[in-house]
């Protein structure tokens, strides 16, 4: 891994960390016992009681609505990943089966172009192929580090090299190898 890695921690996290915080303030802040405060919970009940309040509480609470900044515009990257199934044909997997042994997994939905570029970090990222939508380069901590719809490659090699460092082919399998046999789904 490169060293830089430990670098984007803080940039990373701090903005995620400063609106738990914010959050918890307002959760003590509704804890007042006072008429203002009495009234203020009236409205955030009423706001709660909606579909679309209780799905943004609910989002905000669970985490499901952090989003690091990676510095894509695609509105996947950055967001956690939830589980989903994964294979091709009679291979059926799971997305977290596929990260049991800590490797990043690139879900390649561009019929093995995407895999072929990820072969040069083979030894920290799984390919496996995709089921249509977009191909995801999906971070040990779940998180989504890289996503292109359709054949679209731009920007996969420069996300694996920041989270993983620069490119070594594996001694055990080529481009090639990798392009005709992307993953072991």
């Amino acid at each position: 891994m490169p060293e830089s890695l430990l670098d984007s921690y803080t940039e990373e996290r701090h903005p995620i960390a400063a609106r738990v915080l914010a959050n918890t303030r307002a959760q003590v802040a509704l804890m007042r016992p006072d008429v203002m405060t009495d009234a203020l919970r009236e409205i955030v009940a009423d706001l709660m009681s909606l579909d679309e309040g209780t799905r943004y509480f609910g989002e905000m609470i669970s985490g499901v609505r952090i989003r690091y900044d990676l510095g894509s515009d695609h509105p996947s990257v950055g967001r956690l990943s939830g589980n989903f199934a994964l294979g091709d044909g009679d291979a059926e997997t799971t997305l977290f089966d596929q990260m049991e042994d800590g490797r990043a997994v690139l879900v390649d939905a561009t019929d093995g172009a995407a895999s072929a570029i990820a072969a040069r970090w083979d030894i920290f990222v799984r390919c496996v192929p995709g089921r249509g939508g977009p191909s995801l380069l999906i971070r040990p901590d779940a998180c989504i580090a890289w996503a292109a719809d359709g054949e679209d490659l731009a920007g996969l090699d420069a996300a694996l090299t920041r989270w993983f460092g620069p490119a070594g082919i594996s001694e055990s399998r080529s481009p090639d190898e990798a392009k005709r046999n992307p993953g072991t789904v």
